[in-house]
């Protein structure tokens, strides 16, 4: 699948595509002819005689010192090795391709005023698995992620470091091996490197892509719980969910339903009127993560196919202006909600998890396990969950609150956003091991339910496939053992999506906000 990059129309089930499973990737001609009337325009300012931002000029409180056009490549030079400033540790290699094809995304959309031939240096590294050393920390998210993009520019003329076939190479070697030609560099060229919000929207992509499937997990080991939990069917009827018409959480009650269609334990009637809030709001409580998700989506979608740079330039109109595109506070605020609407999500999940292990709010036996006293069962399972739930509401603090002044007060607001990015990437992380706990709780419990007979009763369609391919991976706990390998196993079913891809088989795909439609004041994505 070749996919084409026009500046306007990336999605980011491409950028997926290309950052973790290599797709190939191709300039569209119409966006080459737009790259090369921007770059035109360029050179008759830079004739002209016309001062430019980073282009005839400084950057940054350097722009009032100009600059000579025959310094322009030396100006482009000194600019990636002055901001390539970063530290800690190596960014993963699919958020360094985002950023990269991100990058080509904007200089796309011929505002840039690059040269062709540099935006088809930066592709053909894509394409042939170039991928720039960055460090993760450095960026504050304005005047774009500065020190990793430059980072990776380094790369592209010939220095830095790179990984090429999972070898960590000098940059020009890497470039050598796979047989790319480093870019010299002229006017503009260094800015447009490097001059955008690419490292931290490439990251919220891939964040957004695996949020929904974390999110579509999260509905499943609910599920897993109200089945197990015997929980009282009609809090989820579709006219309650109707009534109050936001789009997550009517998903999510018509997941619950076809999750645990035709459960034999269920159809287990205890006689409760009604369950604890943690079980019967489910569809309330999880729904605003569903819904936040979406619109971080629109967003993240917004900032792919624009043109975060500068300046910009419009030939149409034969105009440039310098301005404040690459300024990331629109990606550090939605992926500061998306941190809470992750976190709210391990947090109802650990609530489950308890009402599971506590023998007077589930009815079984003491931590989910017999011989109680000699065995402890999960019971320290859900300290761990617990303990990171509790790091989730430290890293769920909003990082786009937060700004601290730079370049002599040239740059006196900052969005922070990179930070938000990092953390919301280790806040996912939590939550696939809180899910892991919780379902593996739950799939303790329902092994306790019997029919008259002695036979286990069967949870639901779509639970009873989750029960199943746990129970491939972990055996029912008879007496206490190691936890932690049982954790870590249904962890990575939760992390590989085996779990989710099977249920889905089953059931049909699971709804997200964005497929629910309902009368009334309903949300337009």
């Amino acid at each position: 699948m070749n996919i084409v990059l026009d500046g306007n129309s990336l999605s980011i089930e491409q950028i997926v595509a290309i950052a973790r499973q290599h797709a190939p990737v191709s300039l569209d001609p119409a966006a080459r002819q737009k790259v090369q009337r921007s770059r035109d325009f360029l050179e008759k300012c830079v004739r002209d005689g016309i001062a430019i931002y980073g282009v005839t000029t400084g950057i940054g409180e350097l722009a009032r010192v100009r600059i000579s056009p025959e310094q322009s490549a030396e100006l482009s030079r000194r600019i990636i090795y002055s901001h390539s400033a970063g530290t800690g540790n190596p960014f993963p290699e699919d958020a360094v391709r985002a950023a990269m094809l991100l990058r080509a995304n904007v200089l796309a959309k011929g505002c840039s005023g690059v040269r062709t031939s540099l935006l088809d240096t930066v592709i053909e590294m894509i394409n042939k698995g170039v991928v720039p050393w960055i460090q993760e920390k450095g960026s504050l998210g304005v005047s774009g992620d500065l020190s990793p993009m430059s980072q990776f520019a380094e790369v592209a003329i010939g220095e830095g470091k790179a990984y090429y076939k999972g070898e960590l190479l000098p940059g020009g070697e890497a470039m050598r091996r796979a047989g790319v030609m480093p870019t010299d560099l002229t006017f503009k060229e260094g800015l447009g490197l490097i001059n955008g919000s690419q490292m931290m929207t490439g990251g919220a992509a891939l964040l957004v892509y695996d949020a929904e499937r974390v999110l579509k997990n999260a509905v499943i080991a609910a599920a897993m719980t109200l089945d197990a939990l015997r929980a009282v069917e009609h809090a989820f009827d579709p006219r309650i969910h109707r009534a109050r018409p936001y789009p997550g959480q009517n998903a999510i009650a018509a997941n619950l339903v076809k999750l645990f269609a035709g459960s034999q334990i269920m159809a287990d009637k205890t006689g409760k009127v009604q369950d604890g809030y943690s079980m019967r709001c489910t569809p309330q409580a999880l729904g605003p993560s569903f819904d936040t998700l979406e619109h971080v989506r629109k967003v993240v979608n917004i900032e792919v196919n624009s043109a975060a740079d500068n300046p910009l330039f419009f030939p149409d109109e034969q105009q440039y202006f310098a301005a404040g595109n690459f300024h990331g506070q629109p990606i550090g605020m939605v992926v500061d909600f998306l941190c809470i609407a992750l976190a709210e999500a391990a947090d109802i999940s650990e609530r489950h998890t308890n009402r599971l292990l506590n023998p007077v709010l589930s009815s079984l036996p003491d931590f989910l396990v017999t011989g109680n006293g000699l065995n402890s069962g999960l019971m320290v399972a859900q300290y761990t969950a617990a303990a990171l739930v509790s790091e989730n509401k430290v890293l769920s603090h909003p990082a786009s609150v937060d700004s601290i002044s730079v370049s002599a007060d040239q740059e006196d607001h900052v969005s922070m956003g990179p930070i938000a990015v990092r953390k919301c990437g280790e806040i996912l992380r939590n939550v696939r091991a809180v899910l892991a706990i919780e379902m593996l709780c739950a799939a303790q419990a329902m092994d306790f339910y019997k029919d008259k007979d002695g036979r286990p009763k069967r949870p639901g369609k779509g639970t009873a496939v989750a029960h199943d391919l746990i129970r491939e991976k972990v055996p029912f706990m008879e007496n206490d053992r190691v936890l932690h390998p049982d954790i870590e196993a249904v962890r990575q079913l939760v992390e590989s999506n085996t779990i989710l891809d099977a249920v889905e088989k089953t059931v049909g795909p699971l709804l997200l906000a964005r497929d629910v439609e309902l009368p009334g004041p309903n949300v337009a994505y």
